[in-house]
């Protein structure tokens, strides 16, 4: 089943990053364009993009984990020192399923492709 989704672990609190507002944009010649915008469920996770409208190419997943952090009661900075975390990837089989999980804290992430 192909298809694009996330899961968001806050690696401070050691739990998903619950109600993480997350866009999807698709990167093709000039602006990106926003295909969705939603939030994480009560695991951190979302499902972005639905099987066949995948397609070969670049995306953007914007994460807006300032917001996240103020909302959760973590001690962030002021400014945050992460606002939105922005993650250009691209496509190359779009019969795959892709999935790019965010491990993030108030002053640093990591992702990777995931299964």
């Amino acid at each position: 089943m192909s298809g694009l989704t996330t899961h968001i672990l806050d690696t401070a609190a050691g739990r998903p990053a619950a109600n993480v507002a997350v866009r999807v944009l698709r990167r093709i010649e000039g602006p990106p364009v926003l295909l969705k915008a939603t939030t994480t469920d009560a695991d951190g996770r979302a499902r972005l993009v639905e099987g066949q409208a995948l397609e070969a190419g670049g995306y953007r997943l914007e994460f807006e984990i300032a917001a996240y952090f103020a909302a959760s009661g973590a001690g962030v900075s002021d400014p945050p020192f992460l606002d939105v975390v922005t993650i250009d990837f691209a496509v190359a089989d779009a019969a795959q399923h892709h999935h790019v999980p965010l491990l993030v804290s108030p002053f640093g992430y990591s992702t990777y492709r995931g299964s």
